[in-house]
């Protein structure tokens, strides 16, 4: 069975350094919430809203935690008026056993996304 692990998170500014700091917080919470090992997932989806051009997050889960075996992409986030701005949303979706129980993330102020 598949199952989809959501999350998000607010980046303070459009650079790489906060770029990779937001991404790389996000994706050690999901991991650690959903005790995942690199071999349980299937791919992961970034995106990114329009105002986050500086990098692309994926890169620095391979950088940093050695994810080289997973499939990534990356994509801009629809433009949606109103929308939370500088926010990586992610997708995560895992192999996993039928009473698996996804626990989602939403932090700074993507927490605002799922109340």
């Amino acid at each position: 069975m598949i199952k989809g692990i959501r999350g998000a998170i607010s980046v303070d500014e459009n650079t790489t350094e906060a770029i990779e700091s937001a991404s790389l917080e996000l994706f050690k919470s999901i991991v650690e919430k959903n005790n995942l090992r690199e071999k349980d997932v299937a791919y992961v989806e970034f995106t990114a809203t329009k105002d986050l051009d500086k990098a692309y997050p994926a890169k620095f889960i391979r950088k940093n935690l050695g994810w080289n075996d997973t499939a990534f992409m990356c994509v801009q986030e629809m433009n949606v008026e109103n929308s939370l701005k500088k926010c990586i949303r992610v997708l995560v979706v895992v192999n996993c056993e039928e009473n698996f129980k996804p626990v989602f993330v939403y932090l700074k102020d993507a927490a605002n996304l799922r109340g």
